[in-house]
């Protein structure tokens, strides 16, 4: 009964700081009352807005173990979501990490039809925080690159791309790669 009230404590937590930096953010925002309560209706955990965008989220924290949702809390938030007119993200977090956030249909699905995140998944393939409230957007190697279609691709940076796609392909041992370049 401890560890449960202890892990709502930090959950509650962890929400009201999302609400908190949403708000630092520009958004109007707020918790939603009694979500995750025994209510006949479930509610997202936090509504944001900011004029243009409007989220319903669901949040969930972690120390580090891979985070779980039913495919129920799923379901309601994206029913919820599309009634309101807003967009389904869940946000995770994890212990000495910022927010993360996925569209639903991102979230891997466990063979019991529950949700899973694993902290690598969320670090590597999440929208963390700065680009989810518009403060930065994701740039693809290609667009660091240069290669855009355009003409006056540089020869030299081109090669390179070729050669570290022969190796992330395993046409070429990481050894020749090294030498070549």
């Amino acid at each position: 009964m401890t560890t449960t009230v202890s892990a709502n404590r930090k959950g509650d937590r962890r929400e009201r700081e999302l609400v908190n930096a949403l708000d630092e953010a520009g958004f109007a925002v707020m918790r939603a009352p009694a979500s995750g309560a025994a209510t006949e209706r479930e509610l997202p955990d936090v509504l944001a807005g900011d004029g243009e965008t409007f989220y319903a989220v669901e949040a969930k924290s972690s120390a580090g173990d891979p985070i779980y949702l039913t495919g129920e809390e799923v379901e309601a938030l994206t029913f919820f979501a599309r009634n309101f007119g807003a967009k389904a993200r869940i946000a995770v977090r994890f212990d000495r990490e910022d927010w993360y956030f996925f569209h639903p249909g991102d979230l891997y699905t466990t063979d019991a039809g529950s949700y899973r995140v694993k902290k690598e998944k969320a670090l590597a393939d999440g929208t963390d925080f700065p680009e989810f409230v518009g403060e930065t957007e994701k740039v693809t190697l290609g667009e660091v690159g240069g290669d855009d279609g355009d003409e006056g691709v540089d020869p030299e940076l081109e090669e390179r791309r070729e050669i570290l796609t022969a190796v992330r392909d395993g046409h070429m041992p990481v050894e020749d790669a090294l030498d070549v370049l």
